[in-house]
């Protein structure tokens, strides 16, 4: 990597710690306006002090994001596809790079779908990103999406995904927690952050991800509803960032949840 890419990076993961908390906000683009997110500004202002990086789309960081943000933005640049359309996994670059470049980006995000009809498309289009990254010095988040079909959550399938995300040459990948994890890690060169997924049924089912994926290798978290949707969003991103940056047990990091 050359300076200013590992200037980036060194924005998006902690250099102290190797690791990063980071807040989703971006599934308006596919799913549109969920609950909790039907004002993103609002909704994410008192999180942002506790975050080390937010992951948005271009339309909402202009639209509902003050320009005096200090946070760091991964801009998600791929999209065309909706939760009503009838293929999930046909996404494209819809944002270019000199646009991230605009907006003061430090890192882009790009969803592959590996297994799909659109395998190859999704996969080539993440080597053009990187090679404009590479360009230009900007950093390109893989995003491994398994779409509808959430039992692709397996060591076996993500472990794959991610290494050719690795071998494409992103500089990170965001991937799922699931069994086996270590071998998921094992098997990719470069950081794995995880993605918080659907609300889960309580707030420690959420600690206990964040704490079982840091434990099994993982650089870090992205979440999205299981911090915005809680009932208590604020005490679940400082819980969250206890145990990825201060190694908290679930006990310790429950007690900001009073739970």
């Amino acid at each position: 990597m050359d300076w200013g890419m590992k200037n980036r990076m060194s924005r998006l993961i902690r250099p102290e710690t190797g690791r990063a908390v980071w807040l989703a906000i971006d599934h308006g683009y596919f799913l549109g306006p969920l609950s909790k997110l039907e004002d993103p500004g609002k909704t994410v202002k008192p999180l942002l002090a506790y975050t080390d990086a937010i992951m948005l789309t271009r339309g909402v960081l202009r639209n509902c994001i003050s320009a005096d943000l200090k946070v760091p933005i991964i801009l998600r640049v791929s999209g065309g596809n909706s939760i009503v359309g009838p293929a999930l996994s046909d996404e494209g670059i819809q944002t270019c790079m000199e646009e991230a470049i605009r907006l003061n980006a430090s890192a882009v995000a790009f969803s592959i779908y590996v297994g799909t009809k659109h395998e190859h498309n999704t996969l080539m289009a993440l080597g053009e990103l990187v090679n404009e990254g590479q360009r230009y010095g900007i950093p390109v988040l893989a995003v491994t999406a398994v779409g509808k079909e959430l039992e692709k959550r397996d060591a076996r399938y993500l472990a794959l995904s991610c290494r050719i995300a690795a071998e494409l040459g992103a500089q990170a990948v965001k991937t799922y927690y699931c069994e086996d994890f270590k071998e998921v890690v094992k098997g990719c060169p470069v950081p794995l952050v995880i993605a918080g997924g659907p609300k889960l049924k309580t707030k420690l089912d959420a600690l206990h991800l964040a704490y079982d994926a840091i434990s099994e290798g993982a650089a870090g978290l992205d979440m999205g509803r299981n911090i915005w949707q809680s009932d208590n969003a604020v005490g679940m991103i400082k819980a969250i960032k206890r145990i990825v940056h201060d190694n908290a047990s679930i006990k310790e990091a429950a007690k900001l949840l009073k739970i």
